[in-house]
């Protein structure tokens, strides 16, 4: 496969980078697959833990030029315990469906159903599309040309914190997992619903 980057990938690899300049960074594939007929320069950048810094990051490139309104598009993060095929598939999926736009464009407080769990014997199996809290506006925000594009980190939660989502609002459930102190890259995370 051509690993060569569309021009916003490639600010946003650059950008990864300077946050990050301690953390090896590598251009993945999609998984086979539609991707390409909704997103065709679709990539995965994967970061790993660096000293001092848990858990390995994936994040979605290629977004900008496929769904840009207005010079403004998303990409996403995942943070992640360990180093994984499943998380390029997760965001895989994730593109494809944000990608397809209308009413499936995901934004800051959606929810989004992975149809299995996050990671094998999870009870995590959404993600809540969130402001990226771990990495703050330096990681959010990243300027491209005519524009720019924001990272939103995807939380893996459970089906039951996606309920209280719905029935109450976003902030009530941050504060839930915020007052549970989560660990966001532990699998086996209890509910805090």
């Amino acid at each position: 496969m051509d690993h060569q980057l569309s021009p916003s990938a490639e600010v946003l690899r650059e950008h990864l980078a300077r946050r990050f300049p301690t953390r090896p960074l590598d251009v993945l594939p999609p998984v086979a697959g539609p991707i390409h007929r909704q997103v065709p320069d679709f990539h995965v950048l994967r970061l790993a833990p660096g000293p001092g810094e848990g858990g390995w990051l994936y994040v979605t490139a290629g977004l900008w030029e496929a769904t840009r309104r207005h010079g403004h598009a998303l990409e996403f993060v995942l943070l992640a315990p360990e180093h994984a095929d499943l998380h390029v598939e997760t965001l895989t999926m994730v593109a494809y469906y944000h990608g397809s736009g209308g009413s499936y464009a995901l934004d800051h407080g959606h929810t989004v159903p992975i149809g299995r769990p996050w990671l094998p014997g999870s009870a995590c199996d959404h993600l809540l599309v969130s402001l990226p809290y771990p990495w703050g506006e330096s990681l959010e925000v990243c300027p491209v040309t005519d524009g720019h594009l924001r990272l939103l980190w995807l939380l893996p939660i459970t089906a039951a914190e996606k309920t209280y989502r719905h029935e109450h609002d976003l902030e009530a459930l941050e504060q839930r997992l915020e007052d549970a102190g989560i660990n966001p890259v532990d699998p086996r995370r209890p509910s805090v619903v």
